[in-house]
């Protein structure tokens, strides 16, 4: 039995590569290619790792904010409640421009409208207040993800920072 296991194991090995002093290391083998294109509607985040950070809320001026803070300390997601408008805006930190931001969360996705913010260095899209990917995000099981064109998602876990501020907004 032990034999036919190391003559199963020997034959689906991959040959490898010898590197000889006194000549050119092998090369290595390359790295899968993400391709962006492919993520998207249809994509699943379920099990994907979410980036290291945390959720704060705040209250500003005319309305509040809850946003997801890197380990660096650099806020990576930013919902904003503007009161007087009734709309929430979603943020995701970015310095290349792009028009369409990706929201998946664990019941619904959706590809919203973006405007890049040059000064701000962030790419943004509005909701009103009573829209239901909104309720979507404050209700996700586990994580929530963005991202946008030529970009990598952005996984953040759910938080309730996010659901009172959408909140905010509708009160």
């Amino acid at each position: 039995m032990i034999a036919a296991v190391a003559a199963l194991v020997a034959a689906s090995s991959v040959s490898a590569q010898v590197y000889v002093p006194g000549q050119s290391a092998p090369a290595a083998p390359a790295a899968p290619a993400a391709t962006v294109a492919a993520i998207g509607p249809g994509s699943d985040f379920t099990t994907a790792t979410v980036a290291l950070g945390s959720w704060t809320y705040r209250a500003v001026p005319g309305g509040s904010e809850a946003r997801f803070i890197d380990s660096g300390g650099t806020a990576r997601l930013i919902m904003t409640c503007t009161k007087a408008t009734r709309r929430v805006s979603i943020s995701h930190t970015s310095g290349t421009a792009s028009t369409g931001l990706f929201v998946w969360t664990s019941s619904a996705t959706r590809t919203l409208a973006a405007r890049f913010e040059a000064n701000a260095m962030r790419v943004t899209a509005e909701l009103f207040a009573q829209d239901a990917l909104l309720d979507e995000i404050a209700f996700s099981r586990g994580r929530i993800a963005v991202l946008m064109a030529g970009g990598l998602p952005l996984v953040v876990p759910a938080g309730p920072e996010a659901a009172r501020t959408v909140e905010d907004c509708r009160i």
